[in-house]
This record gives structure tokens, C-alpha cells and sequence, in this order.
């Protein structure tokens, strides 16, 4: 299914390292014609980190956008019942939104927009970012693939020399992760 028209929530969470590699997926949405409601987690909104200024990220998201950023669970609660997504990805998924979506903690606007997006039996797309994703993740990546309306970014090793329990999503299938999820399927391989 094409993505022109649709409402897309692009969640941010805490794998920095990452967000430059799905600001150019938000813009290329965006010019698919996709509206985009920005979200953040608490960490990703305020953290300066050496892969860049918290302040700098939500200028570009918002510029990008032309909507202002979900920071706070307040504003994360009504997604659902205003029906304000019709899918919704977590790109970078880092491993503890993982994990605390596995274990239903709803505890950030991260966690929260997941929650009030799916009460409306809407997909729900995680891109995995974490560096614990064969190690301690991945019993939540599995409980994960096995929830109904959750779809997996293709992932695969991060780096297995020096990172070898490291997973990270290929940008490059966000957007068609997206289509597929939006006709309620799984892209495959899910491991490249």
C-alpha cells in the first residue's frame, strides 16, 4: 500500500547513533506526500549526545514536519482516540523502549504513543537499535514478532567484531516496511 495520504507516526527514542539515518526516511515520506506527526522520547527531546544537540534534531523535525514535536505523555495519550496515526514506527527502536513495550511499561511518550496507536488495531513498525539485541533483547524482540500489529524493520548485526550482541535496522527498508505493515504484512527476510 502506498503511503501517500496516510498519517504516519515516526516515534524517535534513545539510539542517537542512528537518527541520521532516518531524518533522510522522514523527508523522503514526506515527499511521498505522508503527513508525519513527530514524536520523541523523553531522552531523545533532551539529551545532547556526541552524535548531536537535542535542540538541533527537534529544529530539523519540526522545520521538516511543520508540526511540533510530541514530547510528553500528555500529549502522547490522545493518538488513539483522535484516531492521529493510521501506522506507526519506532525508528531507532532502542532496547529499552523494546523491552518496555514487551512488558507493557507505558512510562514515556514513546511508550505511550505505541499504546494509544494501537488500541485502534493499527500497525505499529519497531526499527531495532540496540547493542543488547542477541543478548539481553531478545526475549522482548520475540515476544515482539509474535504480538499482532507489530512489524520488524530488517535488521541484522551491528558489528559482530567488536559489538557481536549489537543489532541495528537497515534504513533503506523503512519505508517499505511501511507499505507492507499497512497491508497488514510482515516484510521478509526479517534478518539480512
Amino acid at each position: 500500500m502506498d503511503v501517500k495520504g496516510k498519517k504516519i507516526g515516526f516515534v524517535l527514542t534513545g539510539s542517537f547513533c542512528t537518527f541520521q539515518k532516518v531524518l533522510p526516511k522522514m523527508k523522503e515520506l514526506i515527499k511521498k506526500e505522508a503527513e508525519i506527526v513527530p514524536i520523541m522520547s523523553f531522552n531523545s527531546y533532551q539529551l545532547d549526545t556526541k552524535f548531536g544537540k537535542a535542540e538541533d534534531f527537534i529544529n530539523e523535525i519540526e522545520e521538516m514536519t511543520g508540526k511540533k514535536i510530541i514530547h510528553t505523555i500528555a500529549d502522547a495519550e490522545p493518538i488513539g482516540p483522535k484516531k492521529m496515526t493510521d501506522v506507526m514506527i519506532i525508528a531507532p527502536c532502542s532496547g529499552n523502549t523494546m523491552s518496555k513495550l514487551a512488558c507493557d511499561i507505558i512510562d514515556t511518550p514513546a511508550t505511550m504513543a505505541a499504546k494509544s496507536h494501537l488500541r485502534n488495531n493499527r500497525p505499529l513498525v519497531i526499527a531495532p537499535s540496540t547493542n543488547n539485541g542477541l543478548s539481553g533483547n531478545a526475549e522482548n524482540i520475540g515476544k515482539l514478532l509474535n504480538r499482532k500489529n507489530y512489524y520488524f524493520v530488517p535488521f541484522r548485526q551491528d558489528n559482530p567484531i567488536t559489538k557481536p550482541r549489537s543489532i541495528v535496522f537497515d534504513a533503506e527498508y523503512i519505508i517499505k516496511t511501511l507499505e507492507y505493515a499497512l497491508e497488514g504484512e510482515q516484510i521478509s527476510p526479517i534478518l539480512i
